[in-house]
């Protein structure tokens, strides 16, 4: 029997992107998020109007669009909570969001130099992409505070293990297992992964959880720096 309900949350499932940009002082900017996807060479990313993220991709016009994997869910939910604006928006200070200027460093990831834009990319993940912005507008009923951010990908690097052996071109989506965000929980493979701040900021119930801790890969030892 089907109910009707009015959902707190209404996010079945997307992969999670961890987004670099460069903020007006030069430093690199990282911030997660999930409400994105790809068709052709182009995305579409649905994000905070207030956020840093949003106001560095409409001064700058660039960024990389970093996918996160299962084993990065640790670092990723360190920046759950985060925001590179220095004076934090009250919806985001009543979910218990503070300001951090080095996000990378917060997360325990490493900033590498990109080809063609100057944010850098994120080493620990397998796929990265390169992208200029094409256009922002509002997104959905008018005083969401959501943007829909229209990008062009202008350069893909993704890590050899995860090609079709013999075709360059194609990614084998046996091996690429992203991580998802699921009504604000983290899931990878199936199970549920971690706990999930972002889920304790918007009120959400607890729940029992069915996997264990998730090993994290380490860094590559390159030192932060500034974008470009």
């Amino acid at each position: 029997m089907h109910r009707v309900i009015e959902p707190r949350v209404l996010y079945f499932g997307t992969p999670v992107v961890l987004i670099s940009t460069c903020n007006e002082d030069g430093s690199p900017n990282l911030a997660p998020m999930s409400s994105a996807f790809w068709v052709g060479q182009s995305g579409m990313l649905g994000l905070d109007e207030t956020s840093q993220t949003t106001q560095n991709l409409a001064s700058s016009e660039q960024c990389v669009l970093n996918l996160a994997h299962p084993t990065l869910v640790s670092a990723v939910d360190r920046l759950a909570l985060l925001t590179g604006s220095r004076i934090v928006p009250p919806h985001k200070r009543a979910k218990g969001y503070r300001h951090e200027a080095d996000k990378f460093a917060a997360a325990g990831l490493t900033p590498v130099p990109s080809d063609k834009v100057t944010p850098p990319r994120v080493a620990e993940c397998l796929i990265q992409l390169e992208a200029t912005l094409n256009r922002m507008h509002a997104f959905g009923e008018p005083g969401s505070g959501v943007v829909a951010v229209d990008v062009q990908v202008v350069q893909v690097h993704v890590e050899e293990g995860l090609l079709v052996p013999g075709a360059n071109r194609y990614i084998d989506p046996d091996k690429w297992d992203p991580l998802i965000m699921k009504f604000l929980e983290f899931y990878g493979g199936g199970p549920n992964l971690h706990p999930s701040r972002l889920a304790e900021g918007w009120g959400a119930p607890r729940r029992m959880r069915s996997a264990g801790p998730v090993r994290r890969d380490g860094g590559t030892g390159v030192p932060a720096g500034r974008c470009g």
